[in-house]
């Protein structure tokens, strides 16, 4: 009995297959509509952004401890975000993709990109901005040289990409090339129910503090409030 098998795909054929992805993703990037900032679908946030956060630059979202609501924040944009279009978060082995589609992102047009090492998420960030595929790129803070740092608010800049930066605080290297520092400070947690055992967690009450905008003086704030699934 003969067995037939397909041929294994050649070089060429790999290299046609990775081009002809590659055009398909940059149409779904042509289709997103391009204006000068991209919105949270937070009010508060919004209003206090002046409409959201900017592309083409570099944002440090901030805040202490793991219940500060950066990732509230950055689930609500990358919910917008990927409505439209395609978007990317960096992983250092702290996401939780669940969480992430609770608050309304679509993982099919989120690509997760694995790296725990500063050398590897800095050219994970590189690779991503010079493809033009995403028009958010969500990273953790790393001890990145000031020149590395530099090269990727250019690269932001001229892709036209909002690169989102999650850490604990921004770094004095990191501090220079943001265009935007919003630092996240809980206030108080949301709780339903009797108090001790019957209580139900529902989320925290944030507030927003603006450190650094070229719209807005720093010392600006807004009051948000995040949801359990959402306040990470």
């Amino acid at each position: 009995m003969a067995i037939s098998a397909e041929p294994f795909p050649t070089l060429g054929d790999r290299q046609a297959a990775f081009a002809q992805l590659k055009e398909r993703l940059h149409e779904v990037v042509a289709r997103a509509p391009q204006g000068r900032s991209l919105s949270t679908a937070i009010p508060g946030l919004d209003h206090l952004l002046g409409g959201g956060f900017p592309c083409g630059s570099v944002v440090a979202l901030e805040g202490s401890g793991l219940s500060a609501g950066r990732w509230g924040v950055v689930a609500s944009l990358l919910a917008q975000a990927t409505r439209r279009g395609l978007a990317a978060v960096i992983d250092d082995g702290a996401l939780y993709p669940p969480a992430l589609a609770q608050a309304g992102v679509c993982l099919d047009r989120l690509l997760i990109v694995p790296a725990q090492t500063a050398l590897r998420i800095a050219r994970a960030a590189d690779i991503l901005l010079r493809s033009r595929i995403c028009r958010i790129v969500v990273m953790p803070v790393a001890a990145l040289r000031a020149a590395v740092w530099a090269r990727l608010a250019g690269l932001a800049h001229r892709m036209d990409a909002l690169l989102v930066v999650v850490s604990a605080q921004a770094t004095q290297e990191l501090a220079i090339v943001t265009g935007l520092r919003l630092r996240c400070v809980l206030e108080r947690a949301i709780v339903q129910g009797a108090r001790g055992v019957w209580c139900r967690f529902e989320g925290y009450d944030l507030r927003a503090e603006l450190h650094k905008h070229k719209r807005s003086a720093p010392g600006a704030h807004a009051r948000l409030r995040a949801f359990a699934s959402e306040a990470c």
